[in-house]
């Protein structure tokens, strides 16, 4: 899969060179060359100099064949901006900005651009919200057996009730995040565009759950 970054500071370093080794092709875009140099020497992708919400930089960055976008400059304006011409212009479903600024964060979670607040996540978090499949624990009970995770849904579920969720993952929905806030869902509740589900299930059901919802629901008889 094709990734774009936009800034090469820490973070952006960090997750360009994680993908880079995981065999995904990568394009990180800066404004100072400089920014470079923290790339590891055998980096094999991409290196462009330029703003992430130009429209050349982007295009240069292969935008048009990309499976995600991460912003993660300096600067929170940039980011959003970035995020938002990546999603609304180019189509780029799986998009995230980091943003230093966390109480303005709510405020881009309504436009449905995923935001990281740089006093709680890391490079780590940012790399769940743009890899396919995965799913972030929460929680988990001191035995281990049980975790609270945020598993990655396919648009597919987008109308797909609460009760149905629940009987094809086997696990409990224990509420869902929907723009600036959360809610408890009835069984009767419908998934929503951008919501994020925040599921209760058996650890050893972990990835099993999270294939289930990476794809499309399967139509019953």
């Amino acid at each position: 899969m094709h990734f774009v970054i936009m800034g090469c500071g820490r973070v952006g370093a960090t997750m360009a060179s994680q993908l880079d080794r995981m065999g995904h092709s990568v394009a990180v875009i800066d404004r100072n060359s400089e920014a470079f140099r923290r790339l590891p020497k055998d980096f094999n992708g991409r290196k462009v100099k330029g703003v992430g919400f130009d429209r050349d930089a982007l295009e240069q960055a292969g935008i048009d064949e990309a499976y995600a976008f991460a912003a993660v400059s300096n600067g929170d304006n940039s980011n959003i901006v970035s995020a938002r011409v990546a999603r609304e212009t180019f189509g780029v479903e799986h998009v995230v900005a980091r943003i230093y600024d966390a109480n303005r964060a709510d405020v881009y979670e309504r436009l449905g651009i995923p935001t990281v607040a740089t006093v709680r996540r890391t490079a780590d978090q940012m790399m769940r919200w743009i890899l396919p499949g995965g799913s972030a624990r929460e929680a988990e009970d001191p035995s281990g057996a049980v975790c609270l995770v945020q598993p990655d849904a396919s648009s597919g579920w987008v109308g797909v009730s609460v009760a149905t969720i629940e009987d094809r993952v086997g696990g409990r929905v224990a509420w869902i995040s929907r723009g600036s806030g959360a809610l408890v869902p009835e069984p009767t509740t419908l998934l929503q565009e951008h919501d994020r589900l925040h599921l209760v299930v058996a650890t050893e059901r972990i990835t099993a759950a999270q294939r289930v919802l990476s794809r499309p629901p399967v139509q019953e008889a």
